[in-house]
């Protein structure tokens, strides 16, 4: 979705097209005029900060694609304003994906999904670029610290709000937090899921073919 200025938004020319297939013109008109704005006013600045989990989009420089999933406390995607917030990039898997998309592509679109209190999703999407702690903590002096060592943040994606916009509640479950705390930052390979879904194990095989020729 694009959105012009504020309370103006007249979508992209793919979802003008796909709407006037669908017969849906005047209702999207309806959505982007009633529901969509250009800032995070101070109900989805409050969502925003109870919120632990949190979705990302980006893509490179050839429009491949790439989701990934957030967590941390209430607050670790913190707020500066109503144009502005930015989330840590805690210890992963050392590939980077998302910020090297994000070196090559300043997009990106964030999904909040609150299954727990508000069942009720907050889209947020604009530019964003990456920020070193020592960096942006020098001009943001309230951003969280990590509670664990686990979540000092290796950097802080930027992100400039172009467009914020709801997600309606209608398919999204009622779920209830239960289980241990999080390993935060673990190297520990069965803490961090092992080979779940047998990808080594398959690897490993097929590479045992190629060495022996099959």
């Amino acid at each position: 979705m694009t959105q012009t200025s504020h309370n103006t938004a007249t979508g992209t020319e793919g979802e003008r097209y796909v709407q006037q297939v669908m017969g849906t013109s005047d209702r999207a008109a309806r959505f982007y005029r009633d529901q969509m704005l250009n800032h995070l006013n101070s109900d989805m600045r409050a969502f925003i900060a109870r919120q632990e989990m949190l979705f990302i989009a980006t893509a490179d420089d050839r429009g491949e694609c790439d989701s990934s999933f957030r967590a941390g406390p209430p607050g670790f995607v913190h707020v500066i304003d109503e144009r502005t917030l930015a989330f840590p990039e805690y210890r992963g898997n050392g590939v980077f994906a998302s910020a090297g998309n994000i070196a090559q592509n300043p997009h990106i679109g964030l999904m909040f999904l609150d299954f727990q209190r508000d069942r009720i999703g907050l889209h947020v999407n604009g530019r964003v670029k990456i920020m070193e702690d020592d960096r942006l903590r020098a001009h943001v002096r309230d951003l969280p610290l990590p509670q664990v060592p686990g979540q000092r943040a290796q950097m802080w994606l930027l992100v400039q709000v172009e467009e914020a916009y709801i997600h309606c509640r209608k398919h999204i479950p009622h779920l209830r937090k239960v289980g241990p705390e999080e390993d935060w930052g673990t190297d520990d390979t069965l803490r961090k899921g092992g080979d779940f879904f047998r990808a080594k194990q398959e690897n490993d095989a097929r590479r045992g073919g190629d060495v022996l020729g099959i």
